[in-house]
């Protein structure tokens, strides 16, 4: 496929948008294509739908088909997320899609994780007629936005917990506590170190009216269903121990309002908060890809917003995830992971023994010294994020995209930045046109986080 203004260290970079804008060209020039619609519905009924046609479902065109309805599935899981795939209009497809996603097929993973850890019940593919397919719903609280009152906010990372104490709107103390919370086996470590946390922000208000925290993983209703902090709890204890865990802080503070929600919806809601980022899509490119969105009221919803698994790259060869083992999904293009995967195509040479953020280190050095190995690096994510903007914007209406982590620090985020910018403005203009870009500033890095995740439970008189 040829590609204008391909990433110069990965040249073969197939853009989702522009595979996908093929593909559609070709259905609309070829007599015979089926209307069809692929609805995503959790346990509560809400449902998001999309409508679609296919090729003549033979020969190449089969095999395409196959290729778009898989990555569209992918999409729509780790998205939306839900527990039932309903596929309208075409029962092939529909069996292609209950095999792949089978717990012996080779999407398993998302079925799993989606589905049953999320969920908390197997994945289900119903085969339908078109006008079966249920529609689009929401049945979601947005959530934030709420700064009345003497309130918590808390962010929990691998490293540090964060917390502050805030007072309608005003934070009046903040402090981070290293702990070390990965490969922790023990529960009780948990709830003893977040517990601490609050103890010494309550100190700093004369009551507690509500408490908000953010921390990476999946969150339904406060409630850890997938969580890299919790990785060293063996699942039985998981289940028993962490899911209600927030509860039981809840608990512990007399019940107060009290909600916790992926970090990265709260950074995209610190940013429509702190910044005036209308409608803002946030990835963050640190150890792994963090996403979130607030929408046009400023407001997150119980999406699930993981662009991590997201296809961004088409390609049949294209760099796998060490996780899920799929190919060509955000992680690998736009992390830590993606500056080791380019290092060695840029001609650095990194110790193997370095850990991803320690040759991140020696990329940004090297970036420092005006390297132009580095730089390259650089670009190529840069190319790459200006591929998949127009992506992103297909299935979110998102008006700022806010950029942060460690890996868009520095002078190389710049360089990330304008290399996006320049070619979404030839490529699509009218969305380079009414797309900000924003970046955090140092207020926002100390309080931002915070004050977003104070604001996350309303208080109810």
């Amino acid at each position: 496929m040829d590609l204008p203004h391909p990433p110069e260290l990965d040249p073969g970079f197939v853009p989702a948008e522009l595979w996908v804008r093929r593909f559609e060209t070709s259905v609309a020039n070829s007599p015979g294509s089926t209307p069809m619609a692929v609805a995503i519905v959790r346990p509560d009924g809400s449902a998001r739908r999309i409508d679609l046609e296919v090729l003549p479902h033979s020969g190449d065109g089969a095999a395409r088909n196959s290729r778009h309805l898989d990555r569209l599935v992918k999409l729509l899981l780790w998205t939306r997320g839900g527990s039932e795939l309903w596929i309208g209009g075409h029962p092939r497809l529909a069996q292609e899609v209950a095999d792949r996603y089978s717990l012996t097929g080779e999407r398993a993973f998302d079925a799993e994780t989606v589905a049953g850890r999320v969920f908390q019940t197997p994945l289900r593919v119903v085969a339908c007629a078109l006008d079966e397919v249920p529609g689009s719903s929401s049945s979601s609280v947005a959530l934030g936005g709420h700064l009345d009152g003497c309130r918590i906010g808390f962010d929990l990372g691998g490293s540090d917990r964060k917390c502050a104490a805030v007072i309608d709107g005003r934070v009046v103390h903040s402090e981070e506590v290293p702990w070390s919370p990965y490969f922790e086996p023990d529960p009780r470590y948990h709830f003893d170190g977040i517990m601490d946390s609050l103890r010494r922000a309550a100190a700093h208000l004369p009551r507690v009216d509500a408490i908000g925290g953010s921390a990476a993983g999946i969150y339904i209703d406060s409630e850890p269903r997938v969580g890299s902090l919790f990785r060293g709890i063996p699942p039985t204890v998981f289940d028993t121990e962490i899911r209600p865990l927030f509860r039981r802080l809840r608990a512990a503070w007399n019940g107060v309002p009290f909600e916790v929600a992926n970090d990265g919806e709260v950074t995209a809601l610190a940013a429509a908060m702190s910044l005036g980022a209308t409608a803002p899509l946030g990835i963050a490119m640190g150890t792994s890809l963090a996403s979130g969105f607030a929408d046009a009221d400023g407001h997150i919803t119980d999406s699930l917003n993981e662009l991590a698994f997201v296809p961004v790259d088409y390609r049949e060869n294209a760099p796998s995830d060490e996780w899920s083992g799929d190919r060509g999904c955000g992680v690998q293009y736009f992390s830590q992971q993606a500056v080791m995967r380019l290092a060695g195509a840029a001609g650095i040479e990194l110790a193997p023994e370095l850990s991803a953020a320690e040759g991140l280190v020696e990329v940004q050095r090297l970036m420092g010294v005006g390297d132009p190995r580095a730089e390259a690096i650089y670009r190529t994510i840069g190319a790459y994020l200006g591929h998949s903007i127009p992506w992103f914007a297909r299935w979110y209406p998102f008006e700022s995209l806010l950029v942060l982590g460690r890996v868009s620090s520095g002078p190389g985020g710049e360089v990330i930045l304008d290399r996006a910018s320049r070619i979404l403005a030839e490529e699509s203009p009218d969305l380079w046109s009414r797309v900000r870009f924003v970046t955090p500033d140092e207020t926002f890095k100390r309080h931002g986080q915070a004050i977003a995740a104070a604001s996350l439970p309303r208080i109810t008189p």
